[in-house]
């Protein structure tokens, strides 16, 4: 039976534009025609913008082809499959690191063990190869991890055992090659972390009270190995002195390095958010721009849900979790300045600023400043957090380490300074007004990702002692390093609950496309840089204190969690991958044949 002339191609494009993105990809199997127009760019640009919510000013990704593969790209390589559970931690899980190679990576926990696993077996799973616990060094618990340039040596970082109110932390370096115990440093607060600054030398902190809101943080450059050279050459070196006021700390600190400024993985594009702003009163100031990302309807029921274990999660969480701001990690400030008026913490205040002045070395203007197009320079920040109007850490600091500064040759002391240049300036000031729960650097270094959870808009601090009450949303920040300027503020899907006083590190990564986040909510986070979109939520059973990306492979995510589990996710690619890989030749060898002619015909589909 002859078949009558086809539906012209206008009539079936208008159809597919009613349908959803995998019925048009099953209609597309149909004919020839049909197959043409299902991949149609147009109708792929438009099932784009209305699957992912996407505000058609934001433009596509620059490095995408099509908009066919971009929505691909963003349906199918996303890692929020779980694909194993890692069950070899006896406590809370608190931080996850991998190699700069991919891999290994390490996790740290409340058992006190740190433990290095292997990521490249035949099979595609994950397994642990060392374990060392640090109990033996009087610690608490470890808490962050990092491994070195060149993942020949791995940063440990740990809490020691004391007083409840206790502050004093200890970083240890392990040699890769035959786990060994190359040396230790005393950290102080311990919610510095530390970090490296090059292969061969890290950054420590250390804290003296000069009275009871004031305080001087001091940071120090370690040379990783302290044995027999200890005795002719210099293994540490003060890098900078900072004076802290109305009862702040230094904390978490990380290094910067800027040489890939201006070719960077991704440079977000911002100019066409803008543009959708320009209706909104603009004032000289740069503003960051702010998009809401609320959870769906059906996410805020599971929220709602999840509410009632949340109340008994965070008394459970107050017995000291994991600093920035647990009670073990600021209430010893607190509880020290409880008794003391607060006319008294005005004046103390007002004494220290004034000698702060007259004390501090003069700020150098070329040291951090915007780097113009094409200048190239290498520069080295040292970031972390900070403040000046309360306790809690609401400012990032930025100071620049200069080239004479990386290394532990000459005076220990650092430089000379004149009898009138007690403490050093910072060199650049972001507020967040907010209390910071995270931070994060892309792997080009050009974009650091900041979590907070934000004040109250207009709030005045009088007491530094009470700050304002923290937001639960989570505002994730995007800071330029080339501009030094927040570019965007977007109000999160995830979730934190504990008040200021137990607040803690929830750590957050960045790779090339991605950005993630744990939460209190019980759920890891993925969302796409560029669009600024959620992509997917990682299901735990307690809090998610941390993520990681493989810089291998993006496709590749960790998750841990207070539930004691590290969870592995993959894309749906790649275990779609793995499952062909584990077929039997014969039919691997079928299915192979089958999938490369219709690949051949049709260009694969979502």
């Amino acid at each position: 039976m002859a078949s009558g002339p086809g539906l012209p191609d206008s009539l079936v494009l208008e159809i597919f534009l009613h349908l959803p993105h995998k019925a048009v990809l099953s209609a597309g199997f149909t004919c020839r025609q049909w197959f043409a127009v299902s991949r149609d760019e147009f109708l792929w640009k438009e099932l784009f913008y209305n699957y992912y919510c996407i505000p058609r000013s934001v433009p596509r990704h620059p490095a995408a082809v099509s908009w066919y593969r971009e929505f691909k790209r963003l349906y199918d390589c996303i890692p929020c499959v779980e694909v194993q559970t890692l069950k070899e931690h006896h406590d809370q899980v608190l931080h996850l690191a991998f190699s700069h190679r991919g891999h290994r990576f390490s996790s740290c926990s409340k058992d006190c063990t740190v433990k290095l696993w292997d990521t490249e077996r035949s099979d595609g799973t994950i397994s642990l190869v060392h374990s060392s616990s640090m109990r033996q060094f009087n610690w608490g618990y470890t808490q962050f991890s990092q491994f070195n340039a060149d993942d020949t040596l791995l940063l440990v970082s740990g809490v020691y055992l004391g007083p409840h109110h206790s502050s004093s932390g200890e970083i240890a370096v392990i040699s890769l090659e035959n786990y060994t115990l190359l040396s230790r440093v005393r950290n102080k607060p311990y919610d510095v972390f530390g970090c490296w600054l090059n292969e061969t030398h890290l950054i420590s902190g250390n804290l003296h009270w000069i009275g009871n809101m004031t305080s001087c943080s001091v940071l120090w450059l370690n040379k990783a190995f302290q044995d027999i050279e200890s005795e002719n050459v210099n293994v540490v070196k003060r890098l900078f002195k900072i004076q802290n006021i109305n009862a702040s700390t230094i904390r978490t600190v990380m290094v910067a390095h800027c040489r890939r400024h201006d070719s960077p993985d991704l440079l977000l594009d911002y100019e066409a958010q803008s543009q959708a702003k320009a209706q909104a009163q603009r004032t000289q100031q740069h503003q960051p721009l702010f998009f809401d990302l609320g959870n769906t309807d059906s996410e805020e029921e599971e929220d709602e849900h999840d509410e009632e274990e949340d109340e008994e999660r965070g008394e459970k969480r107050g017995s000291g979790h994991l600093p920035s701001c647990n009670p073990s990690g600021i209430q010893h400030v607190i509880h020290g300045h409880q008794s003391i008026a607060k006319w008294d913490r005005e004046l103390e205040t007002k004494v220290a600023r004034l000698m702060g002045r007259r004390r501090t070395k003069a700020p150098d203007p070329n040291l951090v400043t915007p780097t113009a197009p094409g200048e190239g320079e290498d520069k080295t920040y040292l970031i972390f957090t900070t403040g000046s109007l309360t306790y809690s850490p609401h400012q990032i600091g930025i100071k620049r380490i200069m080239p004479d500064q990386m290394t532990t040759c000459g005076p220990v002391l650092g430089e000379e300074r004149s009898t009138d240049e007690f403490f050093d300036s910072l060199d650049h000031v972001i507020d967040i007004h907010g209390h910071i729960i995270g931070m994060g650097l892309s792997p080009d270094h050009r974009y650091l990702y900041v979590n907070s959870r934000a004040w109250p808009a207009g709030c005045v601090i009088s007491d530094p002692m009470s700050p304002p009450p923290i937001a639960e949303e989570i505002d994730l920040h995007v800071i330029d390093l080339k501009s030094l300027r927040e570019e965007r503020r977007s109000l999160r899907a995830h979730r934190a609950f504990t008040p200021n006083d137990e607040c803690f590190f929830i750590f957050l990564d960045v790779s090339r496309d991605f950005v993630a986040s744990g939460a209190e909510d019980k759920h890891g986070y993925i969302w796409d840089r560029h669009y600024n979109i959620c992509l997917a939520r990682l299901k735990h059973d307690d809090v998610v204190n941390s993520v990681a990306f493989s810089p291998a492979d993006q496709e590749l995510l960790l998750s841990a969690s207070d539930d004691s589990t590290i969870k592995v996710w993959r894309s749906p690619r790649m275990v779609r991958l793995a499952e062909a890989l584990q077929q039997p030749p014969r039919a691997r060898k079928l299915l192979s044949s089958l999938f490369g002619h219709r690949n051949a015909n049709l260009n694969g589909k979502p």
